[in-house]
């Protein structure tokens, strides 16, 4: 990579019109950002070379598709789809920009807009990248069954060892997590190790599943490893429940209060400069939650609700701040929202039955409840916790 990325940056160098190289280096760029999680660095440095080549031509499909896919990656979706549409209108016989367009309208919401691109891009190269999104899809309207299906089929399609192969099985091994399957869970954490060696996203799964088997010391070992590898705000987070879990609430709150510091210095990048930095008010929410910052959560869960009001997820979010403030009426209309596609994850679930419990409505309460807890998924231990409680009473 090294040797690559120096004759590349050469080339650059010595033409500052060679597109070809300036394209190869900013994917180059994307790459080492998915390996290392460091999104803020690598994205900066292929956002450079991609203006540089629409400086030169406004038109350059590949350039345009970067910008868009850098675009997502930073969270400002909106801004991704205009670019991905246009991109379409210069080439709509690409399979990957209809890829970027699937994901672009989920994150605003657009759920119809992202099946008729799936099934674009699915007729012209049905590849991992068509299966996996299928399989988000299905998902996303309650098809477990078949997101598991065709995220098997992507598994199957990819190179061993890959990134977006390993990827794509953890997917999978989540898949499992949320029906309950955790043999199934840690046999494809397994293989993906084997398959890659110290993935991150691997050690984190076999973290879920040590945490929900209680085995604490494990869970906290395997995400201290994951940390370690990539640049991942996640790994932490779940870092700060477990330590609450096993008593250690000192610990808790100063990994939350580093969290928020790092993550609201990238938000305040993301507001200043569109090449770097990314919107992160989702998780600045569920991270101001954790230490009962009631206030500042629900305004940042309405900042991210107001970029994309029809996405499922930043509606849950909204719902479970105005939940955890004891506004239970307010939360009704953004957990509806949240619902609209049939989505059966179970910490949605969980969430929607306590909130309508909450607001007086326990015949619904208790059927989702039940619906969220029959498989026993793996869920956050306080949730699963308080929603137990939450059904037993019903």
């Amino acid at each position: 990579t090294r040797t690559t990325a120096a004759k590349l940056f050469r080339a650059v160098r010595e033409d500052p019109n060679d597109k070809k190289s300036a394209m190869e280096l900013a994917s180059l760029f994307i790459k080492e950002a998915r390996v290392t999680g460091n999104y803020m660095y690598y994205d900066m440095a292929a956002m450079k070379e991609v203006n540089t080549v629409l400086q030169q031509d406004p038109n350059d499909f590949q350039a345009l598709t970067f910008k868009a896919l850098l675009y997502l990656s930073q969270h400002h979706f909106g801004d991704g789809l205009a670019i991905a549409a246009n991109a379409e209108k210069i080439n709509p016989y690409n399979a990957f920009i209809y890829g970027l367009l699937v994901d672009a309208n989920v994150e605003m919401g657009n759920y119809k807009e992202a099946v008729a691109a799936a099934e674009k891009m699915m007729s012209i190269r049905p590849d991992l990248r068509s299966y996996s999104r299928a399989s988000y899809l299905r998902e996303i309207y309650g098809d477990i069954p078949g997101a598991i299906e065709a995220m098997k089929l992507a598994v199957d399609a990819g190179v061993p060892g890959d990134e977006g192969t390993e990827w794509s099985r953890i997917q999978l091994g989540h898949l499992y997590e949320n029906i309950g399957d955790t043999q199934r869970a840690h046999v494809q954490y397994a293989l993906a190790l084997d398959e890659r060696p110290n993935y991150a996203y691997a050690l984190a799964g076999l973290a879920r599943i040590s945490a929900a088997k209680k085995d604490y010391a494990n869970a906290i070992s395997y995400y201290q490893q994951a940390d370690t590898l990539v640049n991942d705000y996640y790994f932490q987070e779940e870092l700060i429940d477990i330590y609450k879990l096993t008593g250690n609430n000192k610990k808790a709150d100063a990994l939350s209060k580093s969290v928020i510091n790092d993550m609201s210095k990238n938000a305040a990048a993301a507001n200043n400069d569109d090449n770097i930095g990314h919107y992160a008010d989702k998780e600045l929410a569920y991270a101001y939650l954790k230490i009962n910052k009631v206030d500042k959560a629900l305004e940042h869960a309405l900042a991210e609700y107001n970029r994309r009001p029809k996405n499922i997820d930043a509606n849950e979010t909204v719902a479970w701040v105005y939940y955890n403030k004891g506004s239970y009426q307010e939360a009704l209309p953004y957990i509806q929202q949240a619902l609209s596609t049939n989505n059966k994850n179970p910490i949605l679930l969980c969430h929607a039955g306590l909130i309508y419990k909450k607001a007086g409505d326990t015949v619904k309460a208790k059927a989702l409840l039940i619906e969220a807890l029959k498989n026993h998924p793996v869920i956050p231990e306080a949730l699963e916790t308080e929603s137990s409680q939450a059904l037993q009473s019903l």
